[in-house]
């Protein structure tokens, strides 16, 4: 019987370490346009990726993206994400096959779900790597490209040549267990 307990314990922690989370991932975009190449930067992604159902569900709080320059902050929330009305963009999906993860091991990812700003959702695919790290986190780091466009997101011509209609999305997060 205490076989048994000891049994049940480890399996539930096991099952237990198979979500994972963070509320301090990097998110990085870049825009290059011919006359203008920025970068817009968080530490503020919150992401969960459960193992054991296959699920993941990252989203950032685009207020807190910053360029480096004040006003063109304040042009991108007001002007052109709306932060006042879509505040968050998120990405929810599945990964296409659930990397089997030893410490120190890295696997390719795909996760292919919805990601969703402006008030637009579309489906994507997202390629990246998951490695699990001495301390039992893990690491995911991934990149994705985007259309303002597709986003309903629009680019006066005036500012064509400062803002790209692509976005290349980059994102690197430490994950723990729950």
């Amino acid at each position: 019987m205490k076989w048994l307990i000891l049994f049940f314990v480890f399996f539930t922690r096991v099952g237990a370490a198979q979500t994972f989370q963070t509320e301090s991932g990097n998110v990085n975009f870049l825009s290059k346009a011919p006359l203008s190449e920025f970068n817009g930067v968080s530490n503020k992604l919150h992401g969960l990726i459960d193992l054991s159902q296959n699920v993941l569900d990252f989203y950032i709080d685009l207020n807190t993206l910053e360029t480096g320059i004040g006003l063109r902050d304040k042009h991108m929330r007001d002007n052109y994400l709306e932060t006042k009305k879509y505040p968050f963009a998120e990405l929810t999906g599945k990964m296409t096959s659930i990397p089997s993860l030893t410490t120190g091991s890295k696997s390719i990812v795909v996760a292919v779900g919805k990601f969703k700003m402006h008030g637009v959702d579309k489906e994507i695919e997202v390629r990246g790597t998951l490695s699990k790290i001495s301390s039992g986190e893990l690491e995911l780091v991934a990149d994705f490209e985007i259309l303002l466009s597709d986003y309903d997101i629009p680019v006066p011509k005036l500012v064509f040549y400062e803002l790209a209609e692509k976005q290349v999305i980059s994102i690197k997060a430490i994950l723990k267990p729950k």
